[in-house]
């Protein structure tokens, strides 16, 4: 009996980060916590590797691997590379932090690697078996996260909602997949795709399990109705496990979209286009709205991101290569932003002291006027005003919904955005208007400095120069096509 070698080169960053993340495991079994940096430093090490990979081993064609399970191609190298970006600056973001905490340990930095990994098996999935995999990978690792500090009421509430609403988004999830697999006797994603096109199977069983699907891929995204979860553990959570669940996951999530519906059930178009649209419509309603009787700063941001996955699905509802390109390059964008605005939370949050209130930003630009500028520009690409980048997503993604005709659907997001500038903008009157309530100077290293920084300052240059980006994440999905 001949068993078929695989071809293992196509996953050859997936098999280095799990060598890694178990090398690192192991390595940090054996340091003294006064020597914690070097668990840090080989989980950079890794994420710098696996991005070298990358970019070494990209191809402009697509290869399948592990009996078709596996796809790589352009869009899944574009989005492993937003992934590993993404991650390695939330470390450097997250140390101070942690440090302040006790929660500099081993285990942050390992599931933080198995988290990618996760992420990375749903961003090359080609089966609902490896889709759903990575995204349990993924999940499991967070859960585990959420709860670290193990001493916090609150993080454990968090992370025992987030773990029970996990479980039932999953089954949903499972349960809608086995009625697909039902219907077209494959759980493979070009399978199912050429059994829709040719018109077989049962297209009743295929639209209830594309309702489980939808529901189910709505709680990973945190979109409305299923986004109750989102400001509870944004909440709870400690400040840098939140800016991993708001950041990296949503490309992965994004993924998760384009392999089931674009690829799997692009044929089903006007069924879930529908569903998403009441989504989409619902989370930009309820995300805007509720942000402005917020006072904590991560709830604000929790309900901000349920808005902007509103926005995200207006690219992918549109279901044209533009509309798909368009939403690459928003869930980018967010991520970008993301990332910035949770940097200053940890950049002002100290020992004993969250910095998740409206009112600890009051008077910044007397105190830190750099970094208040910097924040200025991440509330005004948060609201999409130009020239920052914020700006040029939302007009992507409504330019891809408006190319389908649904003109009223983007003059009702445009309305929602001007609405949800108000709590962006209250930042900045709070920064620039009021008298500070807090003298506290401000000590960071030398690198957070300078990467948040250029994470501020890029949202204004890729505002100013946005072609390369769209052109790229344009590119990249008109190759995996």
């Amino acid at each position: 009996m001949n068993i078929p070698i695989p071809d293992f080169a196509p996953a050859a960053t997936e098999i280095f980060l799990l060598c890694a993340a178990c090398t690192v495991l192991l390595v940090d079994l054996f340091l003294r916590d006064d020597r914690r940096w070097i668990t840090e430093a080989l989980s950079q090490i890794t994420l710098v590797v696996c991005a070298i990979i990358l970019v070494t081993t990209a191809k402009t064609g697509t290869a399948y691997t592990f009996s078709v399970m596996f796809v790589d191609d352009a869009m899944a190298d574009a989005l492993k590379l937003m992934i590993v970006l993404a991650v390695s600056v939330l470390l450097v973001y997250s140390r101070r932090y942690l440090q302040a905490r006790d929660m500099y340990r081993g285990e942050f930095y390992t599931l933080t690697l198995f988290s990618v990994l996760g992420m990375m098996v749903m961003v090359s999935a080609n089966h609902f078996i490896t889709l759903y995999l990575g995204l349990e990978l993924l999940s499991l690792s967070l859960y585990a996260m959420i709860a670290l500090q193990r001493d916090s009421a609150v993080a454990t509430e968090a992370a025992m909602k987030y773990f029970i609403l996990g479980a039932l988004a999953s089954g949903m999830l499972l349960y809608g997949m086995s009625m697909v697999y039902g219907a077209t006797g494959s759980l493979q994603v070009t399978d199912i795709a050429n059994v829709i096109a040719r018109g077989e199977g049962s297209r009743t069983v295929l639209v209830f399990g594309l309702v489980f699907i939808v529901a189910g891929l709505g709680f990973k995204l945190g979109v409305v109705p299923f986004h109750m979860w989102v400001p509870d553990v944004y909440h709870g959570a400690p400040s840098a496990v939140t800016l991993l669940i708001s950041s990296a996951p949503k490309i992965a999530a994004f993924a998760f979209f384009m392999r089931i519906l674009g690829e799997a059930l692009q044929g089903l178009a006007p069924d879930w286009r529908s569903m998403l649209i009441v989504m989409a419509v619902l989370s930009i309603a309820l995300g805007n709205i509720a942000a402005i009787a917020q006072t904590n700063l991560k709830r604000m941001l929790a309900y901000s991101s349920i808005s902007h996955m509103g926005f995200l699905l207006l690219g992918i509802l549109a279901g044209t290569s533009l509309g798909f390109g368009a939403s690459m390059f928003y869930v980018a964008v967010y991520v970008l932003m993301n990332l910035g605005t949770f940097g200053m939370i940890l950049l002002l949050s100290r020992q004993g002291f969250e910095a998740d209130q409206l009112d600890d930003y009051r008077g910044l630009a007397k105190r830190e006027p750099w970094y208040a500028f910097l924040m200025l520009l991440l509330m005004f690409s948060m609201a999409g005003v130009p020239p920052t980048v914020g700006f040029y997503a939302k007009f992507s993604v409504l330019a891809a919904v408006v190319s389908v005709d649904l003109v009223w659907l983007a003059v009702f997001a445009v309305v929602m955005s001007l609405i949800g500038a108000f709590y962006y903008l209250r930042i900045v009157k709070l920064m620039y208007f009021d008298a500070p309530v807090d003298e506290t100077p401000v000590h960071i290293g030398a690198d957070m400095r300078a990467v948040l920084s250029l994470n501020g300052l890029a949202v204004l240059v890729l505002g100013l120069l946005p072609q390369p980006l769209m052109a790229w994440c344009m590119l990249a999905i008109q190759r995996s096509m």
